[in-house]
């Protein structure tokens, strides 16, 4: 069903499959988000580390106030999948959008639960540092394989981001010529790794409370005007998305999307278990939950995190009933299968080329945001646990140190790049989910056990982080991600005995599974230097 506000969207040009769009929004957007980013560019580099000092480099400015850090978690975690995948997704399916959005907010309880102060309080600079100080027999192997697992998860989300500015670019240009994704990917990219590489904790700080910032707002307001649309009549707006959802009362019952049958069922249980357990082993936000001065001020963090994170949810939940109610689910479908343009076409509608170049300046400036971050923590696990701890065995100067850590920036930086040109047709989702899967079943699993159980040992460890990161990857492999659909990778072979597009299902208790098991046949214990580290995980220490 098309209304006459999506007929209206459609005929004007605005964000359609063909790429054209009016030259003011254009324009506007252009201006908006080089400006942001000249800005953002000039503070980092103001903020930048001055000292040859890697806790400045890898911590910054730990004096900041609990809402600052706050919004600096709210800026690392909410990525544009967000603001324009999570809201096409509810604009598509309905409820089970609704559903999706309920376990990105809820992952964050397990965070200020379970992992947060006794993380804070066992750690120093990455959490490479914690399971040396839990099994100092077996440091530099767990160290190494926690590199590789980093490497792994950091490089699948950045490369997401890098897909996904090529996505958003298309939303405006059509199907981009491969000169145009190639010097998209390598704008943007470039961008980051001065983020990361020069700037640091602090400047990628910045950018993220920034970026936080403009998100609350620009969903704020713009969920603000679907409601005044309705004049605040929650009711009228689930009554017109369900009129114009072409299903009827379909879309806000559970269905559209996960409801198929049991195979679909435990598809999304699966998908909302890596996202619930994935965050709290991300490496970029595990990197940032050690950056607090004190217990006190992490825990205040993560509440104005979890609240910042809960509000923009809410707010991607009106703005994907709202598009569906004004611009028509069938409309969002033809522009975009994905559902991507829906917060597009919905900004167009209701505010014009103004809005419409808001929403997609801040889309772009959330995929620098997110994209500095996870770069930061791959070079900060390269750094200082492969090469400081690994490689030099302790002796590197903090010097020799900063010097491989913002080397290591540009080297993951340009890695990204080159697996986002080669790898640009995979959906963004996919390697997003992925990547939390991953931190689910590998390195969650090692730092639970290392913080809770006395018996955990380097065994288990190993086990855990490279049975983990290998049972996700040959799960994706062999799934209806890579073959047998019309939607896979290669959709013309049939290789998928796995029947599900998320392994965390199996692949999270693999990863719990094996670090019992290879602890519990270990012959040396790592029992002992359990006790003065589980003080530590209880009082904690200023690791300046």
């Amino acid at each position: 069903m098309v209304t006459a506000s999506a007929a209206a969207v459609i005929s004007s040009g605005v964000v359609v499959s063909s790429g054209v769009i009016d030259k003011f929004t254009l324009r506007l957007t252009f201006v908006l988000f080089v400006s942001v980013v000249v800005v953002t560019l000039f503070a980092a580099l103001l903020t930048a580390p001055q000292r040859d000092e890697i806790s400045e480099f890898y911590l910054g400015n730990r004096n900041m106030s609990p809402l600052r850090n706050g919004l600096a978690m709210c800026g690392d975690y909410v990525s544009a999948a967000t603001l324009l995948g999570s809201t096409g997704l509810v604009a598509l399916t309905g409820y089970d959008g609704l559903l999706y959005l309920g376990g990105t907010t809820v992952a964050w309880i397990l965070v200020l639960l379970v992992i947060a102060e006794p993380l804070r309080n066992s750690g120093r600079f990455t959490l490479g540092d914690t399971l040396a100080l839990r099994l100092p027999h077996h440091q530099r192997p767990v160290r190494l394989a926690l590199a590789v697992t980093t490497l792994v998860v950091t490089t699948l989300y950045l490369v997401a981001q890098l897909v996904g500015s090529v996505a958003l670019l298309t939303q405006f240009l059509g199907e981009p010529s491969g000169t145009t994704r190639t010097l998209c990917v390598i704008a943007i990219g470039t961008v980051v790794v001065v983020y990361a590489s020069l700037g640091g904790m602090p400047g990628a700080t910045f950018i993220q409370v920034v970026k936080a910032v403009m998100l609350v707002s620009g969903v704020a307001i713009t969920a603000f005007m679907v409601l005044h649309h309705y004049h605040w009549n929650i009711d009228a707006l689930l009554a017109a998305a369900a009129d114009n959802s072409g299903v009827g009362e379909r879309f806000l019952e559970s269905g559209l999307r996960y409801g198929g049958g049991t195979t679909s069922k435990l598809d999304f249980f699966s998908l909302q278990l890596a996202i619930v357990l994935g965050l709290a082993a991300l490496p970029h936000v595990v990197m940032r939950l050690l950056a607090p001065r004190t217990g006190r001020v992490l825990r205040a963090s993560v509440i104005w995190a979890m609240g910042l994170v809960g509000f923009v949810c809410l707010a991607a939940g009106v703005l994907g009933l709202g598009a569906t109610a004004v611009v028509g689910r069938d409309a969002i479908a033809r522009v975009d299968p994905k559902g991507d343009a829906a917060v597009l076409l919905l900004a167009q509608s209701l505010g014009g080329g103004v809005l419409t170049a808001l929403i997609s300046s801040l889309a772009f400036v959330t995929l620098l945001a997110v994209a500095a971050g996870l770069t930061l923590a791959a070079a900060s696990s390269l750094a200082h646990d492969l090469y400081g701890q690994v490689i030099r065995k302790g002796r590197a100067t903090q010097a020799e140190e900063l010097g491989v850590a913002r080397l290591s920036g540009v080297v993951v930086g340009v890695l990204g790049m080159l697996l986002a040109l080669v790898s640009w047709e995979i959906s963004t989702a996919t390697l997003a989910f992925l990547a939390f899967a991953i931190a689910a079943s590998a390195i969650l699993p090692v730092l639970v056990y290392s913080l809770f159980w006395r018996r955990f040992t380097g065994r288990g460890a190993l086990l855990s982080l490279y049975g983990g990161l290998i049972c996700s990857v040959l799960l994706v492999v062999f799934s209806p991600v890579v073959s047998s659909t019309p939607a896979s990778l290669y959709p013309g072979v049939d290789f998928a005995w796995f029947p599900l597009q998320n392994p965390g299902i199996v692949s999270i208790p693999a990863g719990f599974l094996l670090g019992w098991l290879g602890s519990v046949l270990s012959r040396h214990q790592d029992c002992a230097p359990y006790a003065d580290f589980e003080v530590r995980t209880l009082v904690g220490t200023d690791h300046e």
